[in-house]
């Protein structure tokens, strides 16, 4: 299995984990949302909208072109803050599913 079929598995458990949760955004930002010079996009987007639109589709683009994959991902810990008010139950899967997102990504 190559990195690429890898990491296109991964993005489906955290997407299914997501949904699970209740974390997947259903509604999509505005094109402006999508300027943001700041990480995360913090300023327009919420973390969840961020993953969706921004992170889990640019790396389903990379997936699907199979580009080379980014030097570095270390989303898991920035999402972990986010959750941090969260019950396991919510922040756990997450965090858990990101991680091995990031692992995936860096080892390739």
């Amino acid at each position: 299995m190559t990195s690429h079929d890898r990491l296109a598995h991964a993005l489906r458990e955290l997407e299914a984990t997501l949904m699970d949760v209740g974390l997947w955004e259903a509604s999509q930002p505005q094109p402006s949302a999508f300027e943001s010079q700041q990480p995360f996009c913090v300023d327009t987007m919420s973390m969840p909208q961020w993953l969706r639109y921004v992170f889990i589709a640019r790396l389903q683009a990379l997936v699907d072109a199979r580009a080379t994959l980014p030097a570095t991902c270390a989303v898991a810990p920035a999402m972990e803050v986010w959750l941090k008010d969260e019950p396991a139950s919510t922040r756990d899967p997450v965090v858990r599913e990101l991680a091995t997102v990031d692992l995936i990504v860096t080892q390739a």
